[in-house]
């Protein structure tokens, strides 16, 4: 087949593709689930600067930062470095280490930072039982992160499976000190998720554009250390200035995601229960979720924006939720929907008796 015949099927799937993707959607929304609990989430600007006291039971207090002045206008991200700059202790206890960096790559003789921007959400919730009675354990299984998001499967995977372990170079994202998802109390988890509704699509629509270039997969696929953190491990007073409340941690969940085949170079899940500071037998829980993104895909707004049929796929418009191609209530709908949704349903099982 000449060049001719091959440039001239590109054109012909592309023109299918994105025919198809010109369809209307039977359902480009679905609506919240309704947790348990019946929470209610309301906007603030950080739940540090929140009266320890608050929010009142059955709020959600939550924050995405996306109004900060750091965030991009468009995504709502944060460059990594301002993040680290600027707000040190979410850096120190949101990283997968309290050292975490960017990685640093070597091209042509040159060693740089391989860039990349955070989403950062937190929020505080209100549990009717003392903190001392809330066990982390219980949510230490691949059960509990699939209630969180049916959507994403989850299996358990030996420790000497997990892709940082297999390696008998350092890592970059390797654990200090230790190896991931070693020790009492720690598993370590392979999670799937597919692009939702048109997005597979779409992916395939970049890909036939993109000759020569990396694909992009319609799957992400991640792995991720999910542990109750050791008592000795816990900075009381660094959780304390992290979460804006003055008492002491009972116990502290977190999930390390290590390795991801595309897009993130990490994240984070960390649950953080403390006894409520005025009123007796109740706890206060702190979520918070933290997700790098290659600033090289984030910064493709001009690349995608020259040609028509990809326009609703600029990965900054994606990722905030402003494209029509956002769908659902997991990745697909948006990062900021994602995590509304996920600490609404962390909220419904921890507040659950």
């Amino acid at each position: 087949m000449g060049k001719l015949e091959i440039v001239t099927m590109r054109i012909m799937t592309v023109a299918v593709l994105a025919s198809l993707m010109a369809l209307p959607a039977l359902a480009q929304t679905a609506p919240n689930p309704k947790d348990p609990k019946g929470y209610t989430v309301e906007d603030v600007a950080s739940i540090a600067t929140l009266p320890a006291a608050e929010p009142a039971a059955g709020r959600i207090a939550f924050s995405d930062h996306h109004q900060d002045r750091l965030a991009d206008p468009v995504s709502g991200l944060m460059k990594f470095s301002d993040w680290a700059l600027a707000k040190p202790v979410q850096k120190q206890f949101l990283g997968l280490f309290p050292d975490y960096d960017e990685a640093s790559v070597t091209v042509a003789g040159k060693t740089r930072k391989k860039r990349m921007y955070v989403f950062v959400a937190e929020a505080r919730f209100r549990v009717e039982r003392a903190a001392e009675a809330i066990d982390p354990s219980r949510y230490v299984s691949a059960a509990f992160l699939e209630k969180l998001d049916p959507a994403i499967k989850h299996r358990v995977i030996a420790a000497d499976d997990a892709v940082p372990n297999k390696s008998a170079q350092p890592a970059a994202n390797g654990a200090p000190g230790r190896r991931w998802c070693n020790g009492a109390g720690a598993i370590c988890i392979h999670s799937t998720y597919k692009f939702e509704g048109k997005l597979p699509a779409g992916v395939q629509l970049v890909n036939k554009l993109r000759e020569g270039g990396r694909k992009i997969s319609d799957t992400i696929e991640f792995e991720s250390e999910l542990r109750v953190v050791p008592a000795a491990e816990i900075d009381a007073d660094g959780l304390a200035k992290l979460t804006g409340i003055a008492a002491p941690v009972t116990g502290v969940v977190e999930q390390n995601i290590f390795w991801v085949n595309q897009v993130m170079p990490f994240g984070k899940l960390l649950l953080v229960v403390q006894p409520h500071p005025s009123e007796t037998g109740k706890a206060l829980v702190s979520a918070f979720m933290a997700l790098g993104v290659e600033a090289d895909l984030l910064e493709k707004k001009k690349e995608y924006g020259q040609v028509p049929v990809l326009r609703n796929l600029i990965p900054a418009q994606l990722i905030a939720g402003k494209s029509s191609f956002n769908i659902g209530n997991s990745i697909s709908a948006g990062l900021p929907k994602y995590a509304r949704n996920s600490i609404r349903a962390v909220a419904g099982l921890i507040g659950a008796p």
